[in-house]
């Protein structure tokens, strides 16, 4: 019993000498922990961190058990795995630094928010429109609405345009013989910034296997930024969004648009805002009972 009391004693006492700093670190040090783990969950490079771990494991207890052949091995390891590891994990870091340093922020879109919202809007509805005519026809297309991470990277692997959004505009691009349609289309603020854009393809290993270097090339775009990608079959016609790395296939016009303005507009009150995310996901479900399907 005196050994129970003595161990709460010392765990009072150290409780005492906890500061409000020293809370506030622990926070930061837990979340970049929790980021760092959520980054590498589901690709190659979670193996890796694991192997690094292992590698940690044994050089503690090769160190505390004296095996010093083996801890100079792994000291070594150690030494030169941290230029290793900058290279190996660079995908990650720059995705990092890109999502730091490529966010914009609020107050600079301030001034004329209005116009952008309907500028925003008129894209939606060109592209909708767009979307409905190449799904008909069967034209390949992929769109990227670009939103607080910037793409001027990926702006630069393709041709640079700075026009307002038209359903003409859209289908020539995409139109099999022109020469910018084998490649992603930029919008931002509801203009068209770019087209013929090389995008990242996707590092997701569990992806259906029916599913083209397009829709790969939309995913991966949604994984390293925070833009919203519509995605037009060539071989089905079958319209798509990808958001977030995740994929909404067999879309009607009507749920594209929902989507989009749901996904891109500026939040409005709750109420109107529960609406048409009500709305939303009814045209969602009536699509997956088969109203809507191919």
């Amino acid at each position: 019993m005196d050994a129970f009391m003595s161990i709460l004693d010392t765990c009072r006492r150290y409780i005492q000498l906890i500061q409000i700093t020293d809370i506030l670190d622990m926070a930061i040090i837990a979340y970049l922990v929790y980021r760092l783990l959520s980054l590498v969950k589901s690709t190659s490079s979670e193996k890796l961190l694991k192997g690094v771990l292992f590698i940690i494991l044994a050089l503690l207890l090769s160190s505390e058990f004296q095996l010093n052949s083996l801890n100079f091995v792994l000291n070594t390891l150690v030494e030169w795995g941290v230029l290793a590891l900058i290279i190996l994990f660079q995908p990650e870091i720059r995705r990092i630094l890109e999502q730091v340093g490529g966010s914009r922020f609020s107050f600079m879109r301030v001034l004329g928010k209005g116009q952008q919202t309907s500028a925003i809007e008129r894209a939606i509805d060109v592209t909708a429109s767009a979307c409905a005519d190449m799904s008909k026809s069967r034209t390949g297309a992929l769109i990227v609405f670009e939103r607080k991470i910037l793409l001027d990277d990926v702006l630069r692997s393709g041709t640079r345009l700075d026009a307002e959004p038209s359903s003409e505009l859209l289908k020539n691009i995409f139109f099999v013989k022109a020469p910018m349609h084998d490649g992603a289309m930029i919008m931002r603020e509801g203009r068209v910034l770019g087209a013929g854009c090389m995008l990242p393809l996707s590092r997701n290993v569990n992806l259906s296997r029916d599913l083209g270097m397009r829709h790969r090339a939309g995913i991966g775009m949604s994984e390293n930024s925070d833009a919203v990608v519509v995605l037009v079959s060539e071989e089905t016609g079958s319209i798509s969004v990808a958001v977030g790395g995740m994929l909404k296939r067999h879309l009607t016009v009507e749920t594209l648009q929902l989507l989009l303005k749901n996904e891109l507009l500026p939040k409005e009150d709750e109420e109107e805002a529960g609406k048409k995310k009500f709305q939303l996901k009814d045209l969602l479900k009536r699509k997956k009972d088969g109203v809507g399907h191919e």
